[in-house]
């Protein structure tokens, strides 16, 4: 399918570089930008946080006076209507796309951050039913909108109840793409029967109880024509109880409309010919420099300036579910029984974690290095530097990490799971083939053998060299990633076309 008079409303609740916390806001940035440059018409719509600049983001007014419903029917929880601004960015530029902010004193601008509030459901609830209530001014009307995650998955449950008979709302396709399995501000795995939420009733008014314990994600599965997650291996294993968090059963139900796409990577932006960040800049022609910038590493971290010893590194959010047991629970031993192995570890997270860390850095000095707390520059250093990258996670629903670090040549090892096991291909020394080393089962023995399969294929230099070359080589660009969203529009379309027939298939009466 191309791009060419395709029309599509990308809704978010964080997009880079106005508001960024995490990965989404990445994709909410490099996929529509990509989109625009196939030909689709892509917009983006998120809110006006009160920490976007206006002086370095120049915006204009859109629509004034949004009158966003609320589902009130009377005003003693609040008022029936929200009263917002659209404004506009970017409508006059061809290489990125226009974005609308949705613009709100109480529940954006008087906010420092984009996420953690006791009314979040409240405000993402505003963002959903205004993004409809926009796209009925009729100033941008798409054929597909684009929701992610759980923040505007309401946005779905609204566009096929509340607005079910709009003349032109009714014929949107909507795609949601689940970048992990937050369900909402309340606790849904710890639910009480009174409190479980079937997904069926009309969303309530946004300041009822009720509304709190509404489950936005799997109401936003329910009721989306097609639903991706952020990898293939994530989507078939989020129909297992141990990784669907509540919701495995329902996935199984609907996994006829169920996709992976896997993140991409842009290879602009992470790129270390010409990333300034890093000591010495290098390519796929020559790696030699890894060594200078190795060298630089050592130095930053406090470790034993050795080029020649072998580099074992973390990078990122220090976190149960990335790994980070296996890892503690097996370090002494790894650094025992390998006298010459360094191990770094970046990132903030875990007040236990971060304990632990510092006390194997006490003992083992010049070996282990750390700065426990969040930095933005320091992983594309660690990348450019390390030997290897460990990602023995319990479950990643993307692994951009490992992307981020192949392009750098850091070889990742991970365990196959999530977007990490699509991602990364196994080594096997004899065929001179695989860009990683990956381990099965969630446990320090299989995490234990695998980084001694490191340490014996790092002794083989020119093994280890086509590796790291073969690492680098890997494409996982936007544009291969947006060629597979295009074909999701076009199903979710197609869905969405043939579910309006007069006498719909049987598989749509289901499923509406």
């Amino acid at each position: 399918m191309t791009g060419r008079n395709l029309k599509v409303l990308f809704v978010s609740a964080e997009v880079a570089p106005f508001s960024s916390v995490g990965g989404l806001s990445q994709v909410s940035y490099f996929l529509p930008r990509v989109l625009l440059k196939m030909g689709v018409d892509v917009r983006i719509f998120t809110p006006k946080y009160g920490t976007i600049d206006e002086k370095k983001f120049p915006l204009k007014m859109a629509v004034e006076e949004l009158r966003v419903p609320t589902g009130e029917e009377a005003e003693a929880a609040g008022p029936q209507e929200l009263i917002c601004n659209v404004k506009i960015f970017g409508e006059q530029k061809k290489t990125e796309p226009t974005v609308y902010f949705l613009e709100n004193a109480e529940y954006y601008e008087k906010r420092a951050n984009v996420y953690g509030y006791s009314d979040d459901h409240i405000r993402f609830g505003l963002l959903s039913r205004g993004a409809l209530e926009f796209i009925k001014t009729e100033r941008f009307v798409p054929d597909l909108i684009h929701a992610n995650d759980w923040h505007v998955a309401y946005l779905i449950n609204f566009l096929r109840d509340n607005y079910k008979n709009d003349p032109v709302l009714r014929k949107i396709a909507p795609l949601l793409s689940v970048h992990n399995l937050h369900q909402g501000s309340f606790d849904f795995g710890h639910a009480t029967d009174m409190d479980f939420d079937d997904g069926k009733a009309p969303l309530a008014s946004f300041f009822s109880e009720r509304f709190y314990k509404q489950n936005a994600l799997k109401r936003g599965i329910m009721n989306a024509d097609i639903v991706n997650t952020v990898s293939e291996t994530y989507s078939r294993e989020i129909m297992r109880e141990e990784y669907g968090w509540g919701l495995d059963k329902l996935f199984k139900e609907l996994r006829g409309k169920l996709f992976g796409v896997l993140n991409g990577l842009d290879y602009q932006d992470f790129n270390p010919a010409t990333d300034k960040l890093i000591k010495k800049n290098y390519g796929t022609g020559s790696t030699d420099a890894r060594r200078e910038n190795k060298i630089d590493l050592q130095k930053e971290f406090h470790l034993e300036v050795a080029p020649d010893k072998p580099i074992l590194a973390m990078a990122g959010r220090l976190d149960g579910q990335k790994g980070l047991d296996l890892v503690l629970e097996t370090l002494e031993f790894i650094l025992t029984e390998f006298p010459e192995v360094q191990f770094i570890a970046m990132g903030g997270g875990d007040l236990n974690y971060r304990d632990r860390l510092e006390d194997f850095e006490k003992r083992f000095p010049q070996r282990v290095g750390t700065h426990l707390m969040p930095n933005w520059s320091l992983p594309r250093k660690i990348f450019a530097g390390a030997d290897v990258l460990l990602l023995p996670s319990k479950y990643e629903p993307g692994g951009i990490t490992a992307l981020e670090a192949m392009r750098y040549g850091c070889v990742p090892l991970v365990r196959a799971t999530g977007g990490l096991n699509d991602s990364v291909t196994d080594y096997d020394s004899v065929r001179n083939v695989g860009t990683g080393f990956k381990f099965i089962n969630y446990a320090k023995e299989s995490f234990l053998v695998t980084v001694v399969r490191v340490l014996e294929a790092y002794r083989h230099k020119d093994a280890w060299k086509k590796l790291v070359k073969r690492c680098m080589e890997q494409d996982f660009s936007w544009p291969k990633v947006a060629e597979k969203y295009l074909d999701l529009y076009s199903r979710a379309m197609k869905f969405r076309h043939e579910a309006l027939l007069p006498n719909p298939p049987t598989v749509f009466r289901q499923m509406m």
